[in-house]
């Protein structure tokens, strides 16, 4: 049976962060090379379709918690806390594995990416996996706590704001097609990157409610990866539509 290891912990939430800082660097001024940015630059070879893509890249993030679950004998997500923190993790990758991918009409999605978007779906999916059955320890009222009770709203919210933001996004496109539009309605009249913004609300709330380091590493990776690409997606209205809403923001209402 595994053992917690608060060295293995330490060490791979450090890895997260110094990797969230590797992607600032990469894609501040360069987009990532798939959806609307892929044109502008060299096309990667292989190609998946989106819906596959999604699907294996988000499968580990849900598998492999439950997979730790099953190793540990007995079961040791006590208190209620602890549990309920487990289930926020599964409940979002149950969505983005099962749900998400089968109404998505995004492009075909380059191999590359998802070669290093599963790996990193393995990884963090072990870390806060291993981090919630093997080594956190909540007081039984940890579910009155403020950080728990705080951070569940701002993680119920941000996953509101996402799974909306996607809803209208989809809507956008009718089945088949591949062109871009302005979004319109819900958090989008405010910002071009609403489903970014959403799911960083909702690391951040996990964090605060988690109250761990492998956590907040996670939602720091979260705001370096996307909060990027809500920027490239905000120059990028701004130059192909001339009557794009000048009054948005790329990811922060009434901020940035």
């Amino acid at each position: 049976s595994m053992q917690c290891f608060p060295s293995l912990v330490l060490a791979l939430s450090s890895l997260l962060g110094a990797l969230a800082l590797l992607q600032l660097s990469l894609y501040l001024r360069v987009p990532s090379r798939y959806g609307k940015h892929e044109e502008r630059l060299c096309r990667p070879r292989g190609r998946v379709p989106a819906r596959c893509a999604w699907f294996l890249q988000e499968l580990p993030s849900f598998l492999v918690p439950a997979l730790l679950l099953a190793l540990r004998s007995p079961p040791r997500l006590e208190p209620l806390g602890c549990r309920l923190l487990c289930c926020l993790f599964c409940w979002h990758y149950f969505y983005r594995t099962f749900i998400y991918p089968f109404f998505t009409r995004g492009r075909p999605f380059p191999l590359q990416l998802l070669f290093f978007g599963t790996l990193f779906c393995i990884y963090n999916g072990f870390l806060q996996g291993y981090y919630l059955i093997y080594c956190a320890e909540y007081p039984n009222d940890w579910c009155t706590d403020i950080r728990f009770t705080s951070g569940l709203l701002l993680f119920l919210l941000g996953m509101g704001i996402n799974i909306h933001s996607d809803l209208l996004l989809r809507q956008l496109r009718k089945p088949g097609e591949v062109t871009y539009k302005i979004p319109q309605g819900g958090l989008f009249t405010y910002v071009s990157g609403a489903n970014y913004f959403g799911e960083i609300v909702e690391w951040f709330g996990f964090a605060i409610a988690t109250w761990s380091l492998p956590a907040f590493a996670f939602a720091f990776f979260t705001l370096c990866c996307i909060g990027p690409r809500a920027y490239h997606h905000h120059r990028y209205y701004l130059k192909t539509f001339t009557d794009y809403p000048k009054s948005r923001k790329a990811l922060i209402p009434f901020v940035f």
